[in-house]
């Protein structure tokens, strides 16, 4: 069971409370039940509006991770082709093979190429496109911060490019 993010709701009760709000008698209320009813639609409004921004913004990021999980779990597997096909168009031209694409990983991203863990960060939309920062851990225990940029293409969530961030405090 989910909570509405505005006001705590649970998605059981919230749908009680709208047939109960539905249901009533209009012209059968006192003014304290007047008062209820207001304050049920005022509930009912901040919790609608919560839960359909709520949906829209969580909505990219299962299937966001999957895309990024899948295109990581073919690089553990050697899967070239498999990798590949996570890759947004633009970058599949710009590679033209999926060898040319695995050797470009392998060696300007290792820590993707063989990552120890991955941990996914905030999702964040810039200029219009959106940048999915995660954390990852190399072979070697050193932390980097990397920002996907996802881009949609047919209800398919596709890599269009990775961004080696600085860490704060490490310099050259």
């Amino acid at each position: 069971m989910t909570q509405l993010p505005l006001c705590g709701i649970s998605d059981d009760n919230f749908s009680t409370l709208m047939m109960r709000a539905l249901a009533f008698e209009w012209e059968d209320l006192d003014m304290m039940g007047w008062l209820r009813a207001i304050l049920v639609g005022i509930i009912l409004s901040v919790g609608a509006a919560g839960f359909g921004t709520s949906a829209v913004a969580q909505s990219p990021d299962d299937g966001i991770r999957a895309t990024i999980d899948g295109q990581i779990s073919a690089f553990l597997a050697d899967d070239l082709e498999g990798a590949f096909s996570f890759a947004s168009p633009s970058i599949r031209d710009i590679f033209g093979s999926s060898e040319n694409f695995g050797r470009m990983v392998q060696q300007g991203y290792p820590m993707v190429w063989r990552p120890a863990e991955l941990s996914y960060l905030e999702l964040r939309e810039v200029a219009g496109q959106l940048w999915q920062r995660v954390q990852v851990v190399d072979a070697q225990g050193r932390v980097h911060l990397l920002d996907y940029q996802m881009i949609q293409i047919d209800g398919d969530w596709r890599i269009n490019g990775v961004q080696l961030l600085r860490q704060p405090g490490v310099s050259a």
